[in-house]
């Protein structure tokens, strides 16, 4: 009991930070119909950025304002820094095609992946790096016989809050109601006076930022970075995402708890099991693909004709 619990832990940790990432790709889904190939390799950059900030920042940033206000200080740099990095994607590899139609904003979605990941290798370098390890006490809590650390606790709160706080303005606000107008039907919602300029650079603006967060908190939890781990965690996002069901918001949060603690149960449970948890996302996908296509909570929507 006391290791199912300790997984169980580990799995909400891991899922929080695949969560955050496949809200973005869920929402730009939801209003473009596009795959965001782009979406991960943001979310390294968030990580890198974040990591910058605080070995520079550290010593100065503890001494002048304390550990809490340090790293409120960094997740907010990087949240800014990730939106407006998401803004000039769109702008830049998005909104010159948007009128050729879906398959060249794959196709620009593929390149521009391919020029951050290179982008970043080129200004921090093909090398691991490490995140401080002073940042975080090493602390921990005792409950129900297992031991939770101090950083297991910040990740889940600061998860569930941004959550939170995501579901709220896109399902109980008048923005919000526009955006899910909007990846119901665009053309409708436009006639309605809905402002579907607005909408998508909302989309384009908050799922970066998230991405961005989630980050920060993989570097803090993981300590180690590198330039291309952005596919890997895009992967697992985009079937996170498929999982919950692809343009739903609560989906998305559902999908990507759900394969945190998935993966995290095989790691512990299954002999070797570390090695195939990647494998394991891919024949998640597949299963859902093939038996449940529209997620767990998705709903089928009729194609126009």
């Amino acid at each position: 009991m006391k290791v199912f619990l300790e997984q169980l832990i580990n799995g909400l940790t891991v899922g929080s930070f695949y969560a955050l990432v496949a809200l973005g790709y869920s929402m730009v889904y939801g209003v473009m119909k596009l795959i965001n190939f782009a979406h991960g390799d943001l979310f390294t950059l968030g990580s890198y950025l974040g990591y910058t900030f605080l070995v520079w920042g550290t010593s100065w940033i503890t001494q002048s304002v304390g550990l809490w206000w340090g790293m409120a200080l960094a997740m907010g740099f990087v949240f800014f820094a990730n939106a407006g990095a998401g803004i000039v994607v769109e702008r830049v590899a998005y909104r010159p095609v948007y009128p050729a139609g879906r398959l060249p904003l794959v196709v620009s979605a593929l390149g521009m992946s391919i020029f951050i990941q290179n982008g970043i290798m080129a200004l921090w370098g093909p090398r691991f790096q490490v995140y401080p390890s002073q940042l975080i006490p090493a602390a921990s809590f005792h409950f129900l016989g297992i031991s939770i650390s101090f950083l297991k606790i910040l990740i889940l709160i600061l998860s569930l809050l941004v959550m939170s706080i995501i579901y709220y303005v896109v399902e109980k606000t008048p923005f919000g109601a526009a955006v899910r107008a909007s990846a119901l039907d665009r053309e409708t919602a436009t006639l309605l006076g809905v402002d579907i300029r607005k909408v998508i650079l909302f989309v384009f603006t908050l799922g970066p930022a998230l991405g961005g967060m989630a980050g920060v908190m993989n570097g803090m939890y993981y300590r180690s970075i590198q330039f291309s781990m952005g596919w890997n965690y895009g992967l697992k996002a985009f079937t996170a995402t498929i999982l919950g069901g692809i343009g739903n918001i609560p989906g998305a949060m559902l999908g990507g708890i759900l394969l945190g603690i998935m993966e995290t149960m095989l790691a512990g449970y299954v002999p070797g099991g570390g090695a195939w948890k990647d494998g394991f996302t891919f024949l998640i996908l597949i299963l859902v693909l093939i038996f449940r296509p529209t997620g767990l909570i998705g709903e089928k929507v009729a194609e126009k004709v």
